[in-house]
């Protein structure tokens, strides 16, 4: 019976070890992980923010930002209320503003009276930060004219702009409104010339835009320094039933427009770049005869 004891006891011990139920090894092995993995999201998550906060304030600074439209002054083609999204990333490149653009600029100086810079709420100041919502000391009017160029309107119109009449039925299209205004006979102006590195600009609804041709007296002149122009407005982007895209008429691509300011403008590049190549094509003739000299 010993033996036998024995032999059951040595059967017992060379029996292999049962293996624990599948599932249950699963849970064990994943469940610290798991919880691991729930604890790690909550603290990545102040970083996400700060991540999409830097993010946004980039792309407000350097690219994109929204603008609310808080007035009647470029009606129909911006209405009271409407949201659109300004391209602030090709100034920093060097980009001028051009003709026919809608630019978002600030106050120039008197242009909008204090009552009209609204006090922003809290949810505004969020929104503001990010670059979601900017409604203050900014205007938006269309570019009629720029540095160089001559503006005029007389009597009913039209807008000229180098002698050359623009047809903007495509854009001043509020009921009544006339190209040099409400009053014909007081509003007409020019010619008057673009001083470089400025824009003349105007609202498409004429007969509500206290623009370029309200502040020719003032210290400006109703010009808007090229360095107070914040960008170009690509895009109705709120409401959604008038999302669309801002592109430049085809009237200012009219022959002749372009000219005048063309050869003003571009006399001057073109006498730099004279000067800069009279010092290299005399360094490079010396170095021609000195070679020679040595070949000799």
């Amino acid at each position: 019976m010993a033996v036998g004891a024995r032999s059951g006891q040595d059967e017992f011990d060379e029996r292999p070890a049962v293996d624990p139920d599948p599932a249950a090894a699963d849970e064990a092995a994943e469940g610290e992980p798991a919880r691991s993995k729930h604890r790690s999201f909550w603290k990545e998550l102040p970083i996400l923010i700060g991540i999409a906060l830097v993010l946004a304030l980039l792309i407000k600074t350097f690219l994109l930002q929204a603008f609310s439209i808080p007035s009647d002054s470029m009606q129909n083609t911006l209405q009271r209320g409407d949201r659109i999204l300004v391209d602030k990333l090709t100034p920093w490149f060097g980009a001028e503003p051009e003709r026919g653009e809608v630019v978002v600029f600030h106050d120039p100086g008197g242009w909008l009276p204090d009552s009209q810079a609204p006090d922003p709420g809290p949810v505004q100041k969020v929104l503001g930060f990010v670059g979601l919502y900017a409604e203050g000391q900014d205007l938006v009017k269309r570019v009629i004219a720029v540095g160089g160029d001559t503006v005029e309107c007389k009597g009913e119109g039209p807008v000229k702009v180098n002698g050359v009449a623009l047809d903007e039925s495509g854009y001043v299209t509020f009921p009544g409104t006339l190209p040099c205004g409400p009053d014909a006979s007081n509003k007409t102006f020019g010619p008057v010339k673009v001083p470089a590195g400025k824009i003349w600009v105007m609202g498409d609804h004429r007969n509500d835009s206290l623009d370029s041709r309200y502040h020719m007296d003032q210290p400006g002149g109703g010009f808007v320094d090229n360095d107070e122009v914040v960008g170009r407005a690509v895009a109705r982007a709120w409401p959604i039933s008038r999302w669309g895209t801002l592109p430049i008429p085809d009237t200012y691509d009219q022959p002749g427009i372009s000219d005048a300011a063309s050869s003003a403008l571009g006399a001057a590049p073109a006498a730099l770049g004279l000067v800069g190549a009279v010092p290299l094509v005399l360094i490079r003739r010396r170095r021609l005869l000195a070679k020679a000299g040595r070949e000799g």
